[in-house]
This record gives structure tokens, C-alpha cells and sequence, in this order.
């Protein structure tokens, strides 16, 4: 595999020494641009277009979203993941729509540092699975870019009947109450959509679901 290209725009220093010290432990990411503002990092991409961008959303001289915002215009091809330290639902809406294909806060995990970097460069979007299903849809749109659609996965009418009600948010005993089946029948039908879809959390199956026409915007 083609090692990922990342780039990491952050003021505070000490946090990119500690972001640059958990890639490094990855052999397949390769750090090839590091800023400490917008300006600074627009600069550098003249020269070098890495894959991904980690992007902290407040810095000086040039902000996150303005920055998200000029790459999104300028250079299609590279993916913003958005570094913040705020959950809120204010700012993961506004980097979206500057362009961003994923928001991460700044206290993750390491292992989810590095999944979020390797699901935006290979799907092309990465939510943690705390968002709500409301924010998720005004995320998602037809507009953001995946290659879900191309994915030739087929679903039978029962499967499609419980995505729809996991997008509900429903728990497994209310579809089961719903459709008149088991507790256990549903949980093995919610296995086999994670399996299908290929889906990691309620975020992927809510995702796979919009931009398959499964569920409306």
C-alpha cells in the first residue's frame, strides 16, 4: 500500500509534537507538512499536496475554516480532518460546510486518530459515532463525496426495513416490538447490516443509508 501523505496545521506546538509522535508509529503515514496556521500551511501546499490535512479550527493569521474553505476550492483532491476541542454542534456544522470530510477532537485516542485518517482517505468521510442522527443529515448531503455509492452491496426487504429503524435511532427491542420479530433475530440483522455496509458504528449505517435514497435528508 501507498503510504498516506498527511499534513498537520495547529498553533500550539507541544499538541503537534504529540499528534506527530502517534503517526510515527504508523508505517503507512507519511507526515510531509507541518504548519502552524492557514497561511503558513497554503504556503507549503504549493510544493507538497498530502492526502489528508489535520486541521485545528482556531489558529491566527488564518482560521481552520477559512483555510478548509481555500483547499476545498484550490485543492480538491486533499482531505480536511477537522481538529478541535469543542463538541459542539455549531462548529463540526461550520467546517462541514467549509469543505471538511471529518471533525475528531483533539483528546481522542491514538487508535482513533488513526482510523479517522485512514476512513477519510479511503471512504472519503469519517464522524465519531458520538454525532446525533439529526446532525449527521444535515451533514450528508449529495453533495459530500464517498464512494458508497459504487459500492455494489444489496440489501433484502427485512434489512431494509431495520436500517431504516436503526436510523431511527430505535433500539433492538423497539424494532423487534415493531416488526414483530425477536430481540435476537433483530441483533443478528443488525450484525449482518454492519457486515454489509462494512460500517463500524450508527454513524456508518446512517451514512449508508442517505446516500443510498434508504432514508431522506
Amino acid at each position: 500500500m501507498k503510504p498516506i501523505n498527511l499534513a498537520i496545521a495547529d498553533d500550539h506546538k507541544i499538541f503537534r509534537n504529540g499528534l506527530k509522535a502517534t503517526l510515527e508509529d504508523y508505517p503507512d503515514f507519511n507526515l510531509m507538512v507541518e504548519a502552524s496556521n492557514g497561511r503558513e500551511l497554503i504556503g507549503l501546499l504549493s510544493e507538497h499536496t498530502p492526502d489528508v490535512v489535520l486541521m485545528d479550527i482556531k489558529m491566527p493569521e488564518m482560521d481552520g475554516m477559512q483555510t478548509t474553505a481555500y483547499i476545498n476550492q484550490n485543492h480538491k483532491s486533499v482531505k480536511v480532518l477537522a481538529l478541535s476541542m469543542h463538541n459542539e454542534d455549531k462548529y463540526i456544522v461550520d467546517m462541514m460546510r467549509a469543505g471538511a470530510s471529518g471533525y475528531l477532537l483533539k483528546n481522542a485516542e491514538p487508535e482513533e486518530i488513526i482510523e479517522a485518517i485512514l476512513t477519510v482517505h479511503n471512504k472519503g468521510f469519517y464522524f465519531n459515532e458520538h454525532l446525533s442522527v439529526t446532525l449527521i443529515k444535515q451533514l450528508v448531503g449529495p453533495g459530500h463525496s464517498d464512494n458508497i455509492g459504487q459500492q455494489h452491496i444489496e440489501l433484502n426487504d427485512r434489512e431494509i426495513e431495520v436500517l431504516k429503524l436503526v436510523c431511527q435511532e430505535c433500539s433492538n427491542q423497539e424494532i423487534a416490538d415493531k416488526i414483530f420479530l425477536s430481540v435476537r433475530t433483530v441483533e443478528g440483522y443488525r450484525a449482518r447490516l454492519f457486515e454489509k455496509t462494512g460500517s463500524k458504528n450508527l454513524v456508518g449505517l446512517v451514512i449508508f443509508a442517505i446516500k443510498r435514497g434508504i432514508i431522506s435528508v
